[in-house]
Order: structure tokens, then sequence, then C-alpha cells
């Protein structure tokens, strides 16, 4: 498994750039400086309890690669990743031809679920939001107003909280297991990740998704990925995964051509 060095073997190394990260980034709990709330273009539907109410099917752009842009040609990630060394190194060591994870039907983790091409089912009440991804079937699970958990052990999906910032849901990830990656070219988060993600309505049908990271121990400074979630008819199907599906070829296909571009 991936990013080992990360969490075992430099454990000093590690901290280093973390502490130092934090010194110099002022990233104390919240990512900060926060944008203000976005005000809904149109009217959204409510909840019992007044928050908008995102209850339902959505569907979100394929990122494959966060480089990539939309049909409209714009840009849904950046140019360049900002890597730091370990990073980069880390990056060009994967190959998908030799097991990407999710082939063994192991979970996406946090943020390649987000990045990822099938619906999501969203559930909501006064003390919960949950997602469930179609791909491999899989909740994440978000409770609002709490704090972070204490001595947890660390996840794929890790330690979120949520929060209203008036219309915003502002949505705190920490403890990270480090095993993930951000997508199918191998963009890569370490065990210190802290991600930050709003989901804004924006009318009945949309939603504005924003993650920000913040990765010492991979990036060189934090970085922001948005795109809309819109609203999608239908169902929810099963999605069962069949390790080694012969899937791999294809996600080192697409690994291959990313690395073309950098």
């Amino acid at each position: 498994m991936r990013i080992s060095f990360l969490t075992a073997a430099f454990p000093m190394l590690a901290l280093a750039p973390l502490l130092a990260f934090g010194q110099t980034s002022g990233l104390v709990g919240d990512l900060t400086p926060k944008p203000p709330p976005a005000t809904p273009a149109a009217p959204a539907p409510r909840t019992v309890d007044g928050k908008p109410d995102m209850s339902g099917l959505w569907q979100r752009p394929y990122v494959s690669d966060m480089t990539k842009s939309s049909k409209d040609g714009t840009q849904i990630g950046m140019a360049d990743l900002p890597f730091n060394e370990a990073g980069l190194k880390e990056w060009k060591a994967y190959d998908a031809a030799e097991g990407d994870y999710t082939g063994s039907c192991l979970p996406f983790g946090l943020l390649r679920s987000m990045n990822s091409p099938d619906p999501i089912q969203i559930m909501q009440n006064p003390g919960y939001v949950a997602l469930l991804y179609e791909q491999n079937t899989w909740f994440h699970i978000i409770p609002i107003g709490k704090q972070h958990h204490v001595g947890a052990s660390p996840t794929w999906f890790g330690d979120s909280i949520g929060r209203w910032e008036g219309d915003t849901l502002v949505v705190d990830t920490t403890n990270l297991n480090g095993e993930t990656w951000l997508n199918e070219v191998g963009d890569v988060v370490s065990y210190a990740a802290h991600v930050v993600e709003r989901f804004t309505p924006a009318g009945p049908d949309t939603i504005k998704y924003q993650a920000t990271v913040a990765d010492p121990v991979v990036y060189t400074r934090p970085w922001t990925i948005a795109f809309p979630i819109t609203r999608e008819k239908g169902m929810m199907y099963e999605a069962a995964c069949h390790e080694e599906d012969h899937d791999l070829p294809h996600l080192k296909a697409i690994k291959d051509a990313a690395a073309r571009k950098k």
C-alpha cells in the first residue's frame, strides 16, 4: 500500500514539514482566510429547520485529472498541483498496472469519491448530512455541529464534521489514513491532509462545490478545486466491485496520458 513512508517509516521526517507548514501558514483548525458565504442565485428548497435542502440525487464532472477542463472549456482544477519533492516522487512512482487500490475493492476515499463519475445521493436532517456514492456504495456520514474525535483511528474518509455558514455547508475533514489518491492519475494526499469542502446551493438544481486541501507532507501550499454539482433525474443503481476485474489497464492509460502533460 502507498505512502507508507509518510506514515510509519520516517515519522520525524514527516512531522518536521508539518510543523513548519503550520507555523508559516497560520493554518490552525479551520483553513483561513475563508470566502464569504455565497448567496444562492435562485430559491432553493428548505428543510424543517430552515437550512437548504440538498436531499436527492446529484451528478458532478468526472475529474480523472486535476488539470482537466469541463466541456465549456472552464478549468476545473489547477494548471499544476503544487507538489513538493516528496509529493512529486510519490506521484511519479504510481503505476496503476501494478495495482490501483480501487481495483482491489478498497474504499475510494474522501476526495476521489467526489472526483469519480457516478451519482451521489445526499440525505440530510438537522443532525447529519450523508453522502452515498454509487461507486462501490460507500457512505460518508457528516455530523453537524460536532467536534473532531480525539485519538480515533485514521480512515479512508477521515474524521468529518459539518457546520452551516449561512446557506453553505462547510465540511472539515482531518485524520485521513494516507492510503488514498485524489483521482485515477495518482495525485496524492497524505495522512496529514486537512480538507475543507463547501457545498453552496445555487438554486434548486445546482450546488457549487469547492474543496481546499492543505497537506504539508506532499504540497508546498494549500490549493483549491471547484466545480458545479447538478441534480440528476432517475435513481441510483447498485454498483458491485469485482476484484481484479481487468480495469487496471484502463487506469494505467489514464495515468500515462496525464504523465505526458507534466
